[in-house]
């Protein structure tokens, strides 16, 4: 006889375990899923839009876990499919270029917490467990505002599709100075 409630001795995940990791990055999506299944969820893995959105439309997971940028597009894309399907479905989207903008609309798709990369198993765990209304504590380590400078440098320059004139525009920057902050590394 096996217990349900093994790995869930809280009760926190309920009886559909279903959790959808969505990632591009093999290595990544393979820890994860090991630490997931770990913690009493029933994990299935993708490594695309494409195929995250054709097993959303076989099966939607309670859980997902999905990644923003993948080769073959959006994660929001598969957000919305889940949404579609499920609307009790709790995701979190992972993605290394945290804005602000694309937290929202994640938001308004349906995702209830938005972890920049790298994010631990532990992080994903609370994310999706998390009860509505409760905080979150703030972070050990909280980006630095240089870092938040060249974060939103960095998606403007992405949204102009790396077009330094056209972003410098955007940003009411010179376009030398803009090349400049391109050029260095990402501040801590």
């Amino acid at each position: 006889m096996t217990d349900d409630n093994a790995f869930d001795p809280s009760g926190i995940l309920g009886d559909d375990r279903s959790l959808l990791l969505v990632d591009d990055d093999k290595p990544f999506l393979t820890r994860l899923a090991r630490a997931m299944e770990s913690r009493g969820f029933a994990v299935d893995t993708a490594d695309s839009v494409e195929e995250a959105v054709a097993k959303v439309k076989t099966a939607a997971p309670a859980y997902a876990v999905i990644d923003m940028r993948l080769g073959d597009g959006n994660g929001l894309d598969v957000v919305a499919a889940i949404r579609e399907k499920r609307e009790d479905a709790r995701t979190v989207i992972l993605t290394g270029y945290g804005n602000i903008a694309t937290a929202v609309t994640a938001v308004k798709l349906g995702a209830v917490d938005y972890l920049a990369k790298p994010a631990d198993a532990d992080d994903v765990f609370a994310a999706l467990t998390r009860t509505t209304g409760e905080k979150v504590a703030p972070p050990e380590n909280p980006m630095s505002a240089d870092r938040v400078r060249w974060e939103h440098i960095q998606r403007v320059y992405e949204m102009c599709d790396r077009n330094v004139s056209e972003t410098a525009r955007r940003l009411n920057m010179h376009r030398r100075t803009l090349q400049r902050i391109l050029a260095k590394r990402a501040p801590r």
